[in-house]
């Protein structure tokens, strides 16, 4: 039975699918500037959804015998075969796995989002993006820098051909 709700709580709501659309779109803008398959759009939709099926699961779905968390903890799993998607083998290495990681981790910040927790949603958005744009940096340098094997090309700063063992090309 799908409780009434009032004008100011759906406006709240509307609040929370617009801040899940509007975190995952600024990390798939960092996605779609390093050329990344799944970019903008993607990240963009995966947090709307995530956002979308918790606002559902808390809402629509009241009861005594409902449990509206499984529908939240689905998100979990769900995305998981969306994130597959993104890891290829390539050349004897794996790639794709940073773009199914933030995939995974866009439908957290959705869920966040949608669950009201706005605060944590933006902090964790702004963690994401220091993992993406900065560890990035810290880890070619460290690379270079104690001379690690495993670098077979230097890196791009413009990020076209980013030589990075995670990422599609």
């Amino acid at each position: 039975m799908t409780p009434d709700l009032s004008v100011d709580l759906q406006i709240e709501l509307g609040l929370r699918l617009v801040a899940g659309l509007v975190l995952g779109a600024v990390i798939g803008f960092e996605r779609e500037l390093h050329r990344q398959p799944a970019g903008f759009r993607t990240h963009s939709l995966v947090s709307l959804g995530a956002a979308l099926f918790t606002i559902v699961s808390a809402y629509a779905f009241t009861g005594p015998n409902v449990d509206p968390t499984r529908i939240a903890a689905q998100i979990v799993s769900g995305i998981g075969f969306i994130g597959a998607g993104t890891i290829l083998q390539h050349r004897g290495s794996v790639r794709g796995l940073t773009t199914a990681a933030s995939l995974w981790s866009v439908a957290a910040i959705g869920t966040a989002a949608g669950a009201g927790l706005l605060i944590m949603a933006v902090i964790g958005t702004l963690l994401i993006l220091v993992v993406l744009a900065l560890l990035d940096r810290v880890e070619v340098f460290a690379t270079r820098r104690l001379q690690l094997p495993g670098e077979d090309k230097p890196r791009s700063p413009s990020g076209d051909e980013d030589g990075r063992s995670e990422d599609m090309p």
